[in-house]
């Protein structure tokens, strides 16, 4: 495991550092594109209280990057969820633990704001994705569904 992981909310001038790391596989490569496209989303996600754009700084690199999003909801007794999605890990820290620290942070920080649920989303061609987040205890307990727009 990287010894020296700092995890912080992303800053605008990370951002090409998240795109480039997005685009690192062959399902992002063929999604993801010019860094220009990505400057209001990122401020959407910056200036709201319930989303978290996440880096897991490597000795000064963006090394990884996740989104951790809290949703409130009426079901489950009003139970508030957190979301994580787009964990990317770049290629070069790949296999060292550091997307087991990733994920192990994020469930801390909903532990820590009372969610009773974490949830996420694999495509299913991330075979070893899935293999991955299973050892961490996640469960395929529902299907999920997506209508690109």
């Amino acid at each position: 495991m990287p010894a020296d992981v700092t995890f912080r909310t992303a800053t605008k001038d990370d951002v090409p550092a998240i795109v480039a790391l997005l685009a690192d596989d062959a399902i992002g490569s063929g999604r993801e594109g010019d860094v220009d496209a990505y400057w209001a989303a990122f401020a959407a996600i910056d200036a709201d209280p319930r989303n978290h754009l996440i880096v897991a700084d490597v000795e000064g690199e963006v090394a990884g990057t996740l989104q951790l999003t809290f949703i409130p909801g009426l079901s489950r007794k009003g139970t508030e969820r957190a979301q994580i999605e787009a964990v990317r890990v770049g290629s070069a820290h790949r296999g060292r633990g550091l997307g087991h620290q990733m994920i192990e942070w994020a469930i801390g920080e909903a532990r820590r704001r009372g969610c009773g649920l974490v949830q996420l989303t694999s495509d299913k061609r991330r075979e070893d994705a899935i293999r991955f987040y299973e050892t961490l205890g996640f469960e395929a307990t529902h299907e999920g569904m997506k209508l690109p727009l």
